[in-house]
């Protein structure tokens, strides 16, 4: 077996057994110059291979002699941006540039460099170059000796492209074969003469298609080849090894096609290729082809099927591939979801959104609520009738031009807005935004703005633009700005189907005036991804591209609030192989996540398990991944709380399948998916801050815990310290009303009597004071969110919540308009490992300027939670710091902790492939459960 070396480990110009009859493939060019005495041949190509046949060391003449000329561009294209990152760049050997042997042929045969090099901004040409044809093959050296190997490939490479690029890859080298999908990924067999093999290896790497990633090649001597030439081969129905690929935005070829009045596909709302379109929302399981889709009930018509069956073309078996002759259609109907009239689905909905109504839409992996973002009174309405009171609304708008105005927007932020993934992204306001969009992100920061994802998104700016042909228009500002909501009626799962659309949106629910509605099915139900730009991210030390971090991770520059379309079910490496576990999460922001060997697959975002459509929804994730991926888990790991929903759906499911329910305590969860994801190993400190979690106290007693300083080893975890307790006067009611929360902090002053007066426009204020002075229903708990409410409350910012978490980022967004503020000393304890706050507490009850107040809690809290972490770190040993839970939502807390942490000199591990807060507790659960697994 040989895997791919990743780009700082060079492979060895030789190795022992040369005369095995193996040819090493697959290496990648060094870093630096390779030794000159390690053969001209391999250096000449900017390579370390080891060519190998029959004992014989090829040196450089011999492989010019093999090098097939005339190296042609039959057809992949490759974005500037995955060129810059995963092509290997100015590789010399001893004065000679990588590639310019390549060069050097090609321009031999008649063919520019720029057109060997096959790459033309992200788009492939839909024929076959002039005089080719799919089973042409590029003459070989009679007399050259020819050897046969098999490989097998894992990572993303179905439903991406790979085959054809492995086809016109092996044409271009003149190799006889095939190659077809698998449950394990994708296989080939390849015949022909050693520095072909060696080249086709090299660019097997450094030449994949966009949405493609290579995690392993397993080689082996040897290759069932029974005719000459190169071929694509039906799928081999093995064990599944391989993943779903995420759903991607429309790629700019398929835009061209799009918006071409003299195509076929102009204004089809399908429209898709290899490199983007619904992947995960249609595919009930693998391997990935068009009978495991919702597209297995759309016949092709000749002309598409010719595209799918050409490895030619850019729609070679595109499994959603489709035309308006063929494939889905879209239709409008009313609330009822009797049929409108109308040729054209798209401008009639347009209107009636432009008129202040809002519309349901359907889209991949679900129906967005849509209308109208400018207009004040549509969003009131919609507000009014989701029973939406505050929460902030998405928007999306045509390109990033079109957020002059209402949102600033730097490189990364663009970036995130551009990539295939499609996610929400919060971006700071713009001094406008409050008046142009009213309603829709009140007293916040921050603007949660998305570009189409869709080619029916596209369609709708396209119809407001007046229906321009070409994409200059793209690059123009838009006025139109539309609110993008999911359509989940009462915090219950997102709606998927026609009838059940109608069912739960339309007249009888009241959401929706008319629906745009299409007879493709969505097969998994998921929401939008939302991510924020962390300035301090790019510092942190994330897995290497190379190492195996997906492709459709986000870059260094952002951190997940929530994890769904766009970025799942990519899998997220982890440091070794062991046996499987299903995770399912909490009970707030539930995820799923599955485990296969070293990788885990995080489901989509599922949300809250407070009423049966979301329990139903994590057992139908559950399903689909153990489905989809062939998985039957070793064992169940959940929350300890033992009254939630998921620690029961668990405990049935490993009775069921015989196996065994392991219990991870939340806070260990929480800093266990940061170190899963990082890939660490050894001790850790982890500091897991949040609203709540069960405790694991030695009592029993399942104190509410949230402000946490542990120690991970492996599968132990070890509580260092806590934020001082609070009391929780009335329970969970005090979460959701911090006025409770500032009235515990008084009375933990000694200043019980301020509480009446001090919220006497609180009917319940006489009876919470009451309440504390005796002790009763006042359980309490060390959580970190409870004290940003207790601020909060203490400086009129918020009494009662109208949503979760609202009371937190109101006073981010007030901290924000102080940003020098500086952290007082003489504001906090540490004591014995307990982390007490109240002198602040103090300062804030007699702060005035609420804004001042809000950046000085941010500013002190930092400094305090820095100055406790390092103080354990040094008396344990530890060099390394995990930040896990909602609590690291806030930008402002988590960058000047991050800042401080460092200048002590310690590394700092945050959240990055999921979400810090309970969307990502179940890849923890499953990293916990891994670990007791192998010892076990």
């Amino acid at each position: 077996m040989l895997e791919l070396p990743d780009a700082t480990t060079p492979a060895p110009a030789s190795a022992e057994g040369s005369g095995s009859g193996r040819v090493a493939l697959g290496a990648r060019p060094p870093a630096r110059p390779p030794d000159p005495a390690q053969g001209g041949a391999a250096q000449a190509h900017g390579t370390t291979l080891a060519l190998r046949a029959q004992g014989f060391a090829f040196g450089a003449a011999r492989q010019a002699h093999e090098t097939p000329l005339a190296l042609r561009a039959q057809g992949f294209a490759f974005g500037a941006a995955r060129q810059a990152h995963e092509t290997p760049l100015a590789l010399r050997a001893q004065g000679f540039a990588f590639g310019a042997a390549r060069q050097a042929h090609a321009e031999a045969a008649g063919v520019k460099p720029a057109q060997a090099a096959g790459r033309s901004q992200g788009r492939a040409p839909d024929r076959p170059a002039e005089g080719t044809r799919a089973t042409a093959q590029p003459s070989r050296t009679p007399e050259a000796p020819t050897h046969d190997v098999t490989l097998q490939v894992h990572g993303r490479v179905q439903g991406v492209g790979f085959r054809p690029f492995v086809f016109r890859l092996a044409h271009e080298l003149a190799l006889d074969g095939w190659v077809r999908n698998d449950g394990g990924g994708v296989t080939i067999a390849l015949r022909g003469p050693a520095g072909a093999l060696a080249r086709f290896g090299v660019r097997l790497r450094s030449e994949l298609p966009p949405l493609a990633r290579l995690d392993e090649v397993q080689e082996q001597a040897g290759a069932a080849i029974d005719r000459p030439g190169f071929r694509i081969v039906a799928s081999a129905h093995t064990p599944v090894c391989t993943g779903i690929v995420p759903d991607a935005a429309p790629c700019e070829a398929c835009l061209d096609d799009l918006f071409d009045p003299r195509g076929r596909r102009w204004r089809y709302a399908f429209t898709n290729c290899t490199h983007c379109g619904p992947r995960f929302t249609i595919t009930a399981r693998l391997p990935y082809d068009r009978p495991s889709t919702s597209m297995a009930g759309f016949v092709q018509c000749p002309t598409c099927q010719r595209e799918y069956d050409d490895p030619r073309d850019r729609r070679f078996h595109a499994q959603p591939n489709a035309c308006p002759l063929c494939g889905p259609r879209l239709w409008l109907t009313d609330a009822h979801g009797v049929p409108l009239d109308g040729d054209d689905a798209i401008a009639v909905a347009l209107a009636r959104v432009a008129g202040g109504q809002i519309v349901a839409m359907k889209g991949l992996g679900g129906f967005h609520l849509v209308c109208d973002a400018r207009n004040a009174a549509a969003v009131a309405r919609l507000r009014e009738r989701k029973q939406r009171d505050e929460k902030p609304f998405a928007v999306m708008v045509a390109n990033v031009a079109s957020l002059a105005g209402l949102a600033g927007v730097d490189a990364a932020g663009a970036a995130a807005l551009q990539s295939i993934e499609r996610p929400i992204v919060l971006l700071p306001k713009a001094a406008g935004c409050d008046a142009a969009l009213a309603g829709i992100a009140p007293g916040l920061a921050q603007v949660g703005v998305m570009l189409p994802g869709t080619p029916l998104h596209w369609l709708l700016f396209h119809e407001a633009a007046g229906r321009p042909a070409g994409r200059a228009w793209l690059h123009a500002a838009q006025r139109l700005v539309l609110v993008m909501t999911s359509a989940n009626p009462g915090g219950e799962p997102l709606v998927v189907g026609n009838d059940e659309a109608v069912l739960r949106l339309g007249a009888a629910a009241g959401l929706a005036d008319a629906f745009v509605m299409h007879d493709r099915e969505v097969l998994v139900r998921c929401d939008d991804s939302v991510v924020r730009v962390d300035v301090l991210a790019a510092a942190d030390p994330v897995p290497d591209p190379a190492r195996g971090l997906p492709a459709a991770a986000p870059p260094p520059a952002l951190s997940f609030v929530r994890r769904a379309r766009g970025y799942t079910p990519a899998a997220i490496r982890l440091a070794d192989a062991a046996p499987p576990v299903l995770a399912l999460g909490a009970y707030l922001k539930t995820t799923a996540c599955l485990t296969r060997g070293a990788e885990a697959f995080l489901s989509q975002h599922i949300g809250d398990l407070d009423n049966a459509p979301s329990r139903s929804a994590l057992e139908e994730a559950a399903s689909h991944l153990q489905r989809a991926l062939e998985v039957r888990p070793a064992a169940i790991a959940h929350d300890l709380h033992p009254d939630i929903y998921s620690t029961q759906l668990a405990q049935q499911l490993a009775a069921q399948l015989g196996v065994p329910a392991i219990g991870v305590q939340h806070h260990h969860a929480h800093i266990a998916a940061i170190a899963a994801e990082h890939r660490h190993s050894g001790p850790l400190l982890g500091l897991a801050l949040d609203g709540v979690g069960y405790g694991s106290d030695d009592d029993g007693s399942g104190t509410a815990w949230g402000g946490e300083l542990l120690a991970l080893d492996g599968a132990r975890c070890t509580r260092l310290g806590h934020l001082r307790a609070l009391a929780l006067p009335g329970g969970d009611r005090a979460a959701r009303e911090p006025w409770r929360m500032a009235a515990a902090v008084l009375h933990a002053l000694g200043r019980a009597d301020e509480i009446a007066p001090r919220f006497a426009q609180q009917p319940a204020a006489p009876t919470v004071a009451q309440m504390l002075c005796h002790g009763l229903r006042c359980p309490p708990t060390t959580s970190a969110g409870r004290w940003f409410d207790a601020a909060a409350g203490l400086l009129g910012v918020r009494e009662v919540m109208a949503y979760e978490g609202q009371a937190a980022m109101l006073l981010e967004a007030l901290a924000a308009q102080r940003p020098a503020a500086r952290a007082d000393g003489a504001l906090y304890r540490i004591d014995r490992g307990v982390l007490d706050l109240l002198p602040l507490a103090t300062r804030l009850a007699a702060e005035r300027d609420a804004a001042a107040g809000a950046a000085l809690f941010h500013a002190t809290l930092a400094q305090a939670l820095a100055d406790w972490a390092t103080a354990a770190a040094r008396a344990h040993g530890l060099a390394a710091v995990a930040l896990g839970g909602g609590c690291f939502l806030n930008a402002i807390l988590s960058a000047r902790l991050t800042a401080a942490l460092r200048a002590q000199g310690l590394q700092v591990l945050a959240a990055r492939q999921a979400p810090p807060n309970d969307g990502g507790l179940s890849l923890g659960q499953a990293w916990v459960a891994r670990q007791l697994l192998k010892v076990n």
